[in-house]
C-alpha cells in the first residue's frame, strides 16, 4: 500500500516545477511543447480518475476562472483554444527556474493538502511570488494526483 508522505509531495512538485521549465524551454527551441504540456498534466493532475474532477483555479484567469477539464487546463498553460480566449500561455514565458516554498501539510486518509508560495524565476531573472493550494490523492497505481489547484497573486495593500 502507496502513502502519501511531505517527500511524495516534494517529489511531484519538483515535475511539476521541472516540467514547466521544460515546456517553455520546448517553446524557445522550436520543439512540441503542447505535447510536453499535455503529458504533463496527463501525468500529474487527477482529470483521468474517478469522477475525473480537479478543482484548478489559475492565477491569471478571470472569464474562466476554474479550470475543469483537461483541454482547459492545457489551454491555461499553452494557449491556442478559442474558448479560453484570455489564456496567456503561461507555461510557455519560459520559467528558467520554480521554487516551491511549503507552509503547512495537512493529511487525511488518502488525501494531502498542501499550502504554501512558490518563486517563479523568468530566463531575464525576473522573480513572481504567487501562493498555492494543491491538494493530492493516489490513483489506482499509487502515481499522486493534483486534484485541487488554486493559485493567486498575494493581496497588495493599498494605504
Amino acid at each position: 500500500m502507496h502513502a502519501i508522505t511531505n517527500e511524495v509531495i516534494v517529489n511531484a512538485q519538483k515535475k511539476w516545477a521541472d516540467g514547466l521549465v521544460a515546456i517553455g524551454q520546448a517553446f524557445k527551441n522550436g520543439k512540441d511543447y503542447k505535447a510536453l504540456a499535455s503529458a504533463l498534466i496527463s501525468e500529474l493532475y487527477g482529470y483521468q480518475m474517478d469522477d475525473g474532477i480537479v478543482l484548478f483555479k489559475p492565477t491569471k484567469a478571470a472569464e474562466v476562472p476554474f479550470r475543469a477539464s483537461f483541454e482547459s487546463a492545457l489551454s491555461y498553460f499553452v494557449g491556442g483554444n478559442d474558448d479560453f480566449k484570455e489564456d496567456q500561455r503561461f507555461a510557455l514565458t519560459p520559467w528558467k527556474k520554480i521554487d516551491f516554498h511549503n507552509h503547512n501539510t495537512y493529511f487525511h486518509h488518502d488525501m494531502a493538502v498542501v499550502m504554501g508560495y512558490y518563486m517563479f524565476t523568468s530566463a531575464a531573472n525576473d522573480s513572481v511570488r504567487v501562493e498555492y493550494t494543491f491538494g493530492y490523492v493516489l490513483d489506482e497505481h499509487g502515481q499522486l494526483k493534483i486534484i485541487l489547484h488554486h493559485s493567486s497573486l498575494p493581496f497588495v495593500h493599498n494605504a
